[in-house]
């Protein structure tokens, strides 16, 4: 594994060596979902919650005018399991499906050839640039995407700013370190004062590069982001940077490349990234109350209704890990970002 730095690199850097090394990186060589991986995602638990999001994707089609070419992109498709869903949805809509150019933005070649393996015979096109998009109306769906995009930390100690660094020995030994960072200097480069009120960040510069991007993509040709991840609503930072394993949280600095490494997103900051962006406007609720909105427990219902006792209680239990409180239903959240004048708000109504 190598650095452009032999020693010292920044945080961020080091996790994008963890995660996307051609030769050792984690998303690079392993398929990390399902219960031989090492996590499960919502597509995963239930086919229930890939419904909702086709359900939704259908209403927002039609509420832009049913366009007759638009684009529905994924970002970071894992393996494959909602796309598989959402397009068998989209089949029984012959007018949106043929309507429909579907892309999928996917980094990693190995989960790449598990998505084709998986999606075959459906018309996909694999995309490494999102500003190649046709210049269509575009929906983007973010499913526990931007969490898995690196991030920088800073702390303020005795009111000057350091940036996190890690100091790597050999694959299976590395540790953290402090470096004096010019935070006024950083500020400008961003556009934004994100120390105020602040004694802890962490930033995603490449993810608020995505969020900026598909921003214009949206203000241009119309469409919509859909984001559903780990978050929190305050705006004072917090540390939630994490590595999972075998389901279980691990030590991030030991056996580099062998796990995965996430973060939770402070909403707050996206949603004041999208406030300054006068003809945007993003909504925000748990996901819990989206998937609720959308009729879950009534699809549920309908689905289960002629299953034998075992089966019924297996769909139950697996809406409750994507709806309850104490599960996925509030510790997720979902974020919607729109043209103003679009007054669309399946799923976010109050």
């Amino acid at each position: 594994m190598k650095s452009r730095r032999k020693n010292n690199i920044p945080l961020d850097e080091y996790i994008n060596l963890s995660l996307y090394d051609k030769k050792n990186g984690y998303y690079m060589k392993k398929n990390p979902f399902g219960k031989k991986g090492d996590f499960i995602t919502a597509p995963n638990i239930s086919r229930l919650f890939s419904e909702m999001l086709a359900i939704w994707i259908l209403s927002f089609w039609q509420n832009l005018g049913s366009p007759k070419n638009f684009n529905l992109i994924e970002l970071g498709a894992g393996n494959g399991e909602m796309m598989k869903v959402l397009i068998e949805s989209f089949k029984n809509f012959p007018n949106f499906y043929d309507s429909c150019n579907i892309y999928i933005h996917e980094k990693s070649p190995k989960l790449i050839k598990i998505q084709k393996n998986k999606l075959r015979k459906n018309k996909i096109i694999w995309l490494s640039k999102i500003n190649k998009l046709k210049k269509n109306p575009t929906i983007f769906i973010a499913n526990e995407f931007f969490d898995s995009i690196a991030i920088k930390q800073f702390i303020k100690l005795e009111n000057l700013w350091f940036e996190k660094y890690v100091k790597i020995k050999n694959k299976n030994e590395a540790f953290f370190l402090n470096m004096k960072f010019d935070m006024k200097n950083f500020e400008k480069k961003i556009k934004y004062k994100i120390s105020e009120g602040q004694n802890f960040i962490e930033y995603s510069e490449v993810g608020i590069n995505y969020l900026k991007n598909i921003s214009r993509i949206i203000k241009r040709n119309y469409g919509a982001l859909l984001i559903i991840d780990y978050g929190y609503l305050e705006k004072k930072m917090k540390n939630t940077l994490q590595a999972i394993s075998n389901h279980k949280h691990t030590n991030l600095l030991n056996n580099i490349g062998n796990c995965d490494i996430t973060h939770n997103l402070n909403f707050w900051l996206f949603k004041k990234i999208i406030q300054n962006k006068k003809e945007l406007k993003g909504l925000i609720t748990t996901q819990r109350n989206f998937l609720i909105k959308l009729g879950i427990e009534k699809r549920a219902e309908i689905m289960s209704k002629k299953l034998p006792f075992s089966n019924k209680i297996d769909v139950y239990y697996r809406l409750k890990r994507l709806i309850d409180k104490k599960q996925m239903g509030d510790l997720f959240k979902v974020m919607l970002i729109k043209n103003k004048s679009n007054k669309f708000n399946l799923g976010f109504e109050k």
